[in-house]
């Protein structure tokens, strides 16, 4: 954290910011308190960047769009029954909330909504007293009712009430208590652990939607290794995502085989690496970093224990896929996400094949149509894959991945192999064969791309050639 005198000049330029300056006198001018609250407070006093403003006030909801209407760029209700309207301003997006005093019933996360009429009360029902910061403005005044500043200086994730009361109120704030150790470098505080451990069975009312979102903020964090080991530590992975606590494997004194838990930890430690190397900048990738924590969980279903000590896990790849496709389907990722994850694992061990003999250029060809659209992902999570301390095997498997990379751009430069296509298309092959539309139509197609595939492009009159002795051949037969 920034020294104290840097955190207050922080906090002052951020309350005198252009957007924040004209939201706060319009609501003053109108007779009402507001407040920046959250994360935009807490991240200008650790230095970090603040981007979107999170508001709150004493005024309604109508009271509200009747403040902002007129000065915003543009304005939505759609959280208006929770409290909240949301504007735009210029290239700020602000959401303004009502002070809100909620109560559960234990059973659901919906709360009643309970309007309030003070700041401090509206604080203490937040999820972390890190949170649980506001600055008043346009008076610049920091409200701290639950420590939250001392907690950012010993950089610790505590409650404003207890920890008990908070996670009954809401579970979700367990994982994201393991969030924010990810995204903050923050420690989860004894009491507050101890609750997460104890309470982790709770976090099964929470709607599949809410963990996936909060597992996807975990993941595009800079450090998730450390998110993700406190959600396994403290039993909630075993409630939300059981294939990464199942990693674990028991070791056996007469078998012995790598860490698979630690490993996968590592493999995504290395692959967000390599994303960082090669797309500087930009947002993390989630795809990516899913595959990369889930690559290995087929492993535990597969683990054979063979003589003399050899442990085999003979098809995890294709099992480890199926697993991920349905935990994410579970999780109600969409089906994009969930197409790519699958590709991924069911891929990441093909290259290991390289190592073992020189690939043919239709070995690569298939290489790459296999991967297809995930070509460059499936290259940073093989790379990431090897986790081998022993130097030597490392350098032999870089510089192996380096070789088919570069025969690939070769392949890639003369053949477009982005988009391999079969030398004739649908037209051409019924016109050569006398064909209406038919399976057999989509037989010479399939024909066509092995022959792209195993000798590169043909050219239409050989492929024409070669065509017509397949179609006289078949029709023999």
């Amino acid at each position: 954290m920034q020294s104290v005198a840097e955190s207050l000049e922080r906090l002052g330029d951020l309350a005198r910011s252009a957007t924040v300056t004209q939201v706060s006198t319009a609501f003053a001018d109108a007779g009402h308190e507001l407040a920046l609250v959250g994360g935009p407070v807490r991240d200008a006093l650790l230095g970090r960047d603040v981007h979107d403003l999170d508001f709150t006030t004493d005024a309604r909801p109508d009271r509200i769009l009747s403040i902002v209407g007129p000065i915003a760029d543009a304005v939505w209700d759609i959280g208006r029954d929770f409290g909240t309207i949301g504007a735009r301003f210029g290239d700020d997006t602000v959401e303004i909330t009502t002070y809100r005093t909620d109560s559960y019933d234990g059973e659901t996360r919906k709360p009643d909504v309970e309007f309030g009429n003070r700041l401090e009360d509206d604080l203490l029902r937040r999820d972390f007293t890190v949170n649980a910061l506001a600055l008043r403005v346009p008076e610049v005044k920091l409200v701290d009712p639950s420590g939250g500043v001392e907690h950012l200086l010993s950089r610790t994730i505590t409650t404003p009430s207890s920890p008990e009361i908070s996670f009954g109120d809401d579970p979700l704030r367990m994982m994201r208590a393991a969030r924010f150790t990810s995204q903050l470098g923050f420690t989860v505080d004894e009491d507050t652990r101890r609750a997460m451990t104890e309470m982790a069975d709770r976090i099964e009312i929470v709607s599949a939607e809410r963990v996936r979102d909060e597992i996807s903020k975990l993941l595009v964090t800079d450090r998730p290794r450390d998110g993700i080991e406190l959600l396994v530590e403290t039993g909630l992975a075993d409630r939300v995502i059981p294939e990464i606590p199942a990693l674990r494997l028991e070791m056996d004194e007469h078998h012995h085989h790598k860490d698979v838990y630690q490993h996968s930890l590592t493999v995504l430690d290395q692959a967000i690496g390599y994303e960082k190397e090669r797309h500087p900048g930009s947002e993390p990738d989630l795809v990516l970093r899913l595959a990369a924590i889930l690559h290995d969980i087929g492993k535990p279903a597969t683990r054979r224990l063979e003589p003399g000590g050899v442990v085999s896990f003979y098809h995890h790849d294709v099992v480890g896929a199926k697993l991920a496709k349905r935990r994410l389907t579970a999780l109600r990722f969409d089906k994009a996400t969930i197409d790519a994850v699958a590709r991924l694992i069911e891929l990441h061990l093909r290259f290991f094949g390289y190592t073992e003999g020189h690939w043919t250029d239709s070995a690569v060809r298939r290489y790459v149509r296999d991967a297809g659209p995930q070509l460059e992902r499936l290259h940073m999570l093989t790379r990431a894959d090897v986790t081998t301390r022993n130097r030597r095997k490392a350098d032999r498997l870089g510089f192996a991945y380096d070789d088919l990379e570069a025969r690939i751009r070769e392949l890639q430069e003369k053949e477009e192999l982005d988009a391999v296509r079969p030398d004739l298309d649908g037209e051409q092959v019924m016109r050569i064969l006398g064909l209406r539309p038919s399976r057999e139509v989509g037989d010479a197609m399939r024909y066509l791309l092995e022959l792209r595939l195993d000798h590169g492009p043909l050219g239409e009159e050989e492929a024409t050639r070669r065509l017509l002795a397949w179609w006289s051949e078949r029709s023999a037969s």
